[in-house]
């Protein structure tokens, strides 16, 4: 249960803690009292699990225009452990910083053999203003140990499979865009329905760096008994290393709506 749990939680690679936690007990002090960092472009998102030792993540740190501070120092945890880790410093902005997972497994006294697939390493920034002022900002990234993208586990024969509650099952067909490996069709899903598949295909969307999956409203059978544009929209995660969609999807037609449902894309072997 605990490496298909991984899936939810890359879907938050960026949080916010909630501010519940109180200074003396918060070894950086006040959060967010200080200049604040700017964090962005995160890719790739995740160590991967087949090379932790080699396996990096990068991300981009600015400071707000007009402010400046000492240092930022980035520091590392494991799986909700409160003994944050110092990995590094920064004193020059705006600056690119990769962290190595081999590196960071070892500074947090950790056996790289015993980490799987769902465990999670977070990262945080301390900031020290010119005046020595160290505050913690509340973004954060939470870093999922998962398998790298492997276009091939996204493509071919697939058993679909609804909750008890919508109950259809049956083998759909995807096929990777030409040009964009993220970007995955889906035929069939109308068809084990019953219906006539005239419309879609089905889009869906993997996002690269957190694997979160997107899946476009799309019309699949233009009949549906009575009504029109049998339709399928919704969201949820792609398993890495396995292959398997795992998606809450709204089922509709021009009418209405049938409701929302799970539904599991899992690869034929």
């Amino acid at each position: 249960m605990k490496k298909i749990l991984f899936l939810c939680i890359v879907v938050a690679v960026f949080f916010s803690f909630t501010g519940c936690e109180t200074t003396e007990n918060d070894p950086a002090g006040a959060r967010n009292m200080g200049v604040v960092p700017l964090v962005s472009n995160l890719d790739p998102g995740i160590f991967d699990s087949k090379d932790l030792v080699n396996s990096y993540i990068e991300f981009y740190v600015a400071l707000p225009e007009g402010q400046d501070a000492e240092k930022i120092e980035v520091i590392g945890s494991y799986e909700g452990n409160e003994a944050r880790i110092p990995l590094m410093e920064i004193s020059s902005f705006p600056a690119t910083v990769r962290i190595v997972s081999g590196d960071i497994i070892s500074k947090l006294g950790l056996n790289a053999a015993d980490i799987v697939n769902g465990d999670v390493f977070t990262i945080e920034l301390l900031t020290t203003t010119n005046t020595g002022v160290t505050t913690r900002s509340n973004a954060a990234f939470v870093i999922p140990v998962a398998c790298a993208y492997d276009p091939l586990l996204t493509t071919g024969s697939y058993y679909a499979a609804y909750d008890a509650s919508w109950g259809t099952t049956g083998d759909v067909t995807l096929t990777a865009d030409a040009t964009d490996k993220y970007k995955i069709y889906v035929t069939g899903l109308a068809t084990i329905e019953g219906l006539t598949e005239d419309l879609g295909p089905l889009v869906m969307h993997i996002d690269p760096v957190t694997y979160a999956l997107t899946i476009d409203k799309t019309a699949l059978a233009s009949l549906c008994g009575s009504y029109h544009n049998f339709s399928i929209a919704g969201s949820g995660s792609y398993n890495s290393c396995d292959g398997t969609f795992s998606a809450t999807v709204k089922i509709t037609v021009t009418e209405g709506s049938y409701g929302t449902y799970t539904l599991v894309l899992t690869k034929n072997l």
